[in-house]
């Protein structure tokens, strides 16, 4: 009943940027805590960052230095992920995802998932 459709992603050089979209339609997207997860070639899915209800953020080890911001627009009903300085290590399908209620890392907590968006970092 819940939709998530991400856009944004691509093939960019090193140090590049790209910002990743999350359209969330079928409910009320104010009422949902979102997260950002992504998925390297061989490895299992791993967590990015999330925003709670209320605008709180959280980031993984990999991404809470700067590089990448989380953030939610409640009126277009759209997740954002701003990626700079990418890395070759960041390559991936990067997955918007939601749950009802409170922020959390934990993929399995999450009942929403998108298709994903494939990004890659190559020069």
């Amino acid at each position: 009943q819940v939709q998530l459709v991400e856009s944004g992603g691509g093939l960019v050089q090193p140090g590049g940027s790209l910002r990743l979209s999350c359209v969330v339609s079928g409910r009320t997207f104010s009422s949902y805590a979102m997260g950002w997860f992504r998925q390297a070639p061989g490895k299992e899915r791993e967590f990015v960052a999330s925003i709670s209800r209320s605008g709180d953020v959280t980031y993984s080890a990999d991404s809470v230095k700067g590089r990448f911001t989380i953030s939610r627009a409640n009126i277009k009903s759209t997740l954002y992920l701003q990626m700079n300085s990418l890395k070759p290590e960041d390559t991936a399908v990067y997955y918007c995802a939601g749950r009802l209620g409170y922020m959390t890392m934990k993929i399995a907590e999450y009942d929403n998932w998108g298709q994903g968006t494939q990004v890659t970092v190559s020069s």
